[in-house]
């Protein structure tokens, strides 16, 4: 089977109607998405800064007083 050039053939014109189409849909749906899209006002989020620092002093030594737990068995030798 031999391929056939578009330019010879007369295929181009498909081929340009295919991209020609392609970007309209990119368009309307850009288009679309700008028109519906509703855009709310955001409130902002206030963090409460005014912690008990007594317990966070606590928390850090319970975790200094545990060993901690080896999760992997290092050999003993390189290789």
């Amino acid at each position: 089977m031999k391929i056939e050039n578009p330019f010879e053939s007369g295929h181009i014109k498909n081929y340009i109607l295919l991209y020609a189409s392609v970007v309209v849909i990119m368009i309307l749906f850009f288009i679309a998405t700008t028109l519906f899209h509703d855009v709310s006002s955001v409130d902002e989020k206030v963090f409460n800064y005014d912690k008990n620092s007594s317990v966070s002093i606590n928390k850090e030594l319970e975790v200094e007083q545990t060993p901690p737990k080896k999760r992997f068995k290092l050999l003993e030798r390189g290789y």
